[in-house]
């Protein structure tokens, strides 16, 4: 492996190579896959790569992995948003990282912090080129990247065309998305077209927290993403529930970060008490919501020790449980101690990977 890593960059997708975090090929950051993915397919698998994935017995499957395309890393930096980690994203540190840490897979999502700012227009433009971006780098190196797709939200209808591009051209294994949008979360009204195409579809929903506009900074010299990021997971979590979503949209597949957020700390909130008081008595019955909270999935990204696990499971069966690094924010290497430690060997096998499949069956062949 020390030859691998001594190795310099040789990917076109990686952006450490120039100096202005764009491709080393001269590669646009706008239409990369004009024409439809089909044109990427000459991209080979550089045979350093091929060679260490050859000899690493790497079977994980990384449902959150984050990556920043050229446009999304320009949109951020114009909104003066976005941290170190994910500034100094690249190519090759995703590879090495998931080498060091036996992951086979990892299925590419944008990092937050969202985008809030931009305009419709904007939003679409920067959401189609990171799309792009992500089927060239899934492409390129074949078996070892999927892709959640990023959707231009809260913006609707510029959303429902990109569902449509991402399906029907990019042939993605799902959508992206945040928890909330502004003052919107997911199960307002307002997205209700985005998730009766999504259901259409049978479609798998990513979602990430991210600082809803009530909460930035909330708490004096504490990173939003310490408490706020979890209280986020849930109220969204709680808006599709009660919302009605998950009823209405059962075909849809949701993977919530970060082992739910507050979720399980809130379990009696979810299951008890709403059902006793207006707006939600009546509506639904304690095992319709618990019903909904154990077919959802939860990855382990920051959850990866005994306390939250204790908490899950109690929750939430082994099933509904899948393997998450949060790359470029913690490593896949060591990182997971805590899971090894925790769940027996065959509960083990199906977090790392089994769980996964049954969302993306198309890695059974990677």
């Amino acid at each position: 492996m020390a030859t691998l890593f001594s190795r310099p960059c040789t990917s076109a997708l990686c952006n450490c190579a120039s100096p202005n975090g764009g491709t080393s090929d001269g590669i646009s950051r706008r239409g990369v896959l004009t024409g439809g993915s089909a044109a990427l397919a000459t991209n080979a698998l550089p045979r350093f790569i091929a060679e260490a994935v050859a000899q690493t017995p790497a079977t994980r499957i990384d449902v959150h992995h984050h990556v920043a395309s050229p446009s999304w890393l320009d949109a951020a930096k114009s909104l003066r948003k976005g941290n170190a980690p994910i500034l100094n994203w690249s190519v090759q540190k995703s590879l090495d990282d998931m080498n060091q840490g036996g992951v086979a897979t990892a299925i590419t999502s944008p990092a937050p912090p969202d985008l809030r700012g931009l305009d419709a227009a904007t939003m679409a433009r920067v959401a189609r080129e990171s799309n792009d971006y992500a089927k060239k780098l899934e492409i390129s190196y074949p078996g070892r990247f999927g892709t959640w797709a990023m959707l231009p939200l809260p913006f609707v209808d510029e959303s429902l065309k990109e569902i449509e591009y991402v399906f029907d051209t990019l042939k993605v294994d799902g959508v992206g998305c945040m928890t909330s949008y502004g003052d919107k979360w997911l199960g307002y009204a307002e997205f209700e077209p985005v998730w009766a195409e999504l259901n259409r579809r049978k479609a798998t929903v990513y979602t990430h927290p991210t600082t809803p506009s009530c909460c930035v900074n909330l708490l004096r010299e504490v990173n939003d993403a310490f408490i706020e990021f979890g209280a986020d997971t849930a109220r969204a979590i709680f808006t599709v529930v009660y919302g009605g979503v998950a009823d209405r949209y059962p075909d849809i597949n949701w993977i919530w970060s970060h082992g739910g957020g507050a979720l399980t700390g809130l379990a009696e909130r979810f299951l008890e008490r709403p059902l006793r008081f207006p707006p939600h008595k009546g509506k639904f019955t304690r095992g319709q919501v618990r019903n909904q909270l154990r077919r959802f999935y939860y990855d382990t990204a920051l959850v990866a020790n005994e306390i939250p696990l204790s908490a899950m499971v109690k929750l939430m069966p082994i099933s509904q449980i899948v393997y998450g690094t949060d790359f470029p924010y913690e490593p896949a290497a060591g990182y997971d101690r805590g899971l090894a430690a925790f769940f027996n060997s065959g509960d083990l096998k199906a977090v790392y990977r089994d769980n996964a499949l049954r969302l993306i069956p198309r890695l059974k062949q990677a």
